[in-house]
């Protein structure tokens, strides 16, 4: 690790060995090029989300690009979700037009700045993939959690990055017999499969940490003032069901029926969570007035 104008930079050992194969190789200048490029792309990231107010704690250099790390991940509202991950693929934007300025003016070789330009559109699509943790499937997680309730979010968006890493994997595979393995294609596709496999297992754990965080996000609301939604549920439904109907953008007041369907109670969600990392597992609504 390394610390550079108090940013702490952690670097992937894949990141470490292709560094070096572009020495052996012969291609250190154009790697080196990619690396600024990528180190400007997260500046973007980290600068937007501290402009929000996030705790950044690192930048990590990872075989496929970068990521920036916060503390915030689960509850932070959509909308700045989305901006801090545009903000990435809008530097490599910003970087093509000075490129094509400095081209125009003859500012050094011109199939150089061709190659920067090239190299920041590859970038900036990728990372618009619907795949975690790129950018695209941080804007699609934030979109999303407008409608659908944040576990639904997390079991979504995490199988269509599980996806389309699968068929990375499978790509790599196709011009075996013409032109060998797709190396770089297969790397970046194992490691983000890997990556989202292990999220995807940690879904539960993941799940807790959003309901811990909510009691932030609630004074939040109760100070601008914010209308809540209703979950209506009947009186022996399991606690932990309920939670997983909580929606990342929402406030939500639970409404108890019993068996004839009429309100029993209504509860604050706080006193859900609160119940919930309390008690045993399986604990059902009810338990909570008896």
């Amino acid at each position: 690790m390394s610390k550079w104008l108090g940013l702490r930079l952690r670097f992937h050992p894949l990141f470490v060995v292709f560094m070096l194969v572009s020495v052996l190789t012969g291609f250190f200048v154009e790697m080196i090029t990619l690396f600024g490029i990528v180190f400007i792309h997260e500046l973007g990231h980290v600068t937007v989300a501290k402009g929000f107010g996030w705790k950044i704690k690192e930048i990590q250099f990872l075989p496929f690009g970068g990521v920036a790390v916060t503390e915030q991940a689960e509850n932070v509202p959509a909308y700045e979700e989305m901006m801090v991950a545009l903000a990435g693929p809008a530097q490599n934007a910003l970087m093509i037009g000075v490129a094509m300025v400095m081209r125009e003016f003859n500012v050094s070789e011109a199939a150089w700045w061709q190659y920067f330009m090239s190299a920041n559109l590859m970038i900036g699509l990728f990372n618009l993939l619907p795949v975690l943790p790129l950018d695209g499937g941080k804007i699609l997680q934030a979109l999303i959690s407008y409608w659908l309730s944040y576990h639904q979010v997390m079991v979504g968006v995490t199988t269509i990055s599980l996806l389309f890493s699968a068929v990375m994997v499978l790509v790599s595979f196709l011009s075996f017999n013409s032109a060998g393995i797709q190396l770089n294609l297969l790397v970046i596709g194992m490691y983000l499969f890997l990556s989202n496999w292990q999220d995807y297992r940690n879904i539960p754990f993941r799940h807790i940490r959003f309901l811990m965080g909510r009691q932030n996000r609630f004074v939040h609301w109760i100070r601008r003032g914010t209308l809540a939604q209703p979950i209506v549920v009947h009186r022996q439904r399991k606690i932990g069901d309920v939670l997983r109907m909580f929606k990342r953008e929402k406030y939500h007041l639970i409404y108890v029926l019993n068996e004839r369907g009429a309100i029993q109670t209504v509860f604050p969600e706080q006193k859900m969570i609160d119940a919930y990392l309390g008690q045993k597992p399986g604990t059902s609504v009810s338990d909570l007035f008896m």
